[in-house]
């Protein structure tokens, strides 16, 4: 089996919707590896990574909407408010969506769907520095 392994770093402008996609088959791609699995695997608590829709942005527009009912800023049941009212809603967020997805590798690229792209979801409200890393094993 071989692996290879690269690591995203993605500044974001704050809550919404990243796409990734590119820079997941560009990872692929220097892996040299034509058939296997890619890893993407998001290293924080407060974004998460998403395969959605990639034709039309209000597909996550009203994920965003959906989440901010579901998952309000500023509820007061949360404790956990270190770092400000969006703080404990961008981890809920985080466990909801998930920081990992596994996509099939063919003919050196991840087999996605034709309208499937992937995406880091911030959570927070400010600007973060995220860091995603891609294993390819085949």
């Amino acid at each position: 089996m071989t692996v290879h392994r690269a690591s995203i770093e993605l500044r974001t402008a704050g809550r919404g919707t990243y796409a990734i996609t590119d820079r997941v088959q560009s990872a692929v791609a220097a892996s040299g590896l034509r058939e296997g699995l890619c890893n993407v695997f998001v290293h924080h608590t407060s974004a998460s990574l998403i395969l959605c829709e990639n034709a039309s942005p209000d597909v996550r527009r009203d994920l965003e909407t959906f989440f901010a009912a579901l998952v309000p800023d500023g509820d007061r049941r949360y404790v956990h408010t270190d770092e400000g009212d969006d703080d404990m809603p961008a981890h809920v967020r985080s466990v909801l969506t998930g920081s990992t997805l596994t996509i099939p590798v063919a003919d050196g690229r991840c087999d996605l769907g034709t309208w499937q792209g992937v995406y880091l979801w911030e959570h927070r409200r400010a600007p973060h520095t995220r860091r995603v890393t891609v294993t390819v094993l085949g």
